[in-house]
């Protein structure tokens, strides 16, 4: 059965990328901090807060929305970044945060409830039982899934997911939405 709807969205690892990204057809654009809160977090790599508003600008001006990585597991002593950067999200109105550690999905739907916030791949969500876990607790409206599943077990999860489903295509990422 095909989905109701597709998205692309594309990762941006520095402002050039992202505006390659807006430029050919993404409908949105993931992006991270230039710190651990990143599973991408390597040298070269993702944006400061200056590139980041210029970026959000370029996306916005050309209706693309865009998707925070927040998708790394804070360590106890650094707890305070992983707030900050879900606090700097939500100021900076972006569309969405990609997180898989419960306590910060935790502390994001608290604090900013208006947020929308996507579980990520890290998150393992294999079934919709753990979907609709996410989504009474902490309000998700998305979750990437692991690309362990079959494209069977895929379709059965997006007929009975409470969420927006994610799944990676050739590079990119794919959105279908029931």
């Amino acid at each position: 059965q095909l989905p109701r709807m597709m998205e692309l969205l594309s990762p941006a690892g520095n402002l050039p990328s992202l505006k390659a990204a807006v430029d050919n057809g993404a409908d949105a654009v993931y992006f991270g901090f230039r710190d651990a809160t990143n599973a991408r977090h390597f040298a070269g790599l993702n944006f400061t807060d200056s590139k980041m508003e210029q970026g959000i600008r370029y996306a916005r001006q050309r209706g693309v929305k865009l998707l925070l990585a927040l998708n790394t597991y804070p360590r106890p002593d650094v707890w305070e970044r992983w707030k900050s950067a879900i606090d700097r999200a939500a100021e900076m109105g972006v569309d969405a945060v990609i997180t898989a550690d419960m306590g910060v999905l935790d502390y994001a739907s608290e604090r900013h409830p208006g947020l929308h916030l996507h579980l990520s791949v890290q998150g393992s969500a294999t079934n919709y039982e753990a979907l609709r876990f996410y989504r009474e607790r902490f309000n998700i409206r998305r979750a990437v899934i692991p690309r362990v599943l079959s494209l069977a077990q895929v379709e059965h999860l997006i007929s009975h997911s409470p969420v927006e489903i994610e799944v990676f295509g050739f590079g990119s990422l794919c959105v279908m939405v029931e």
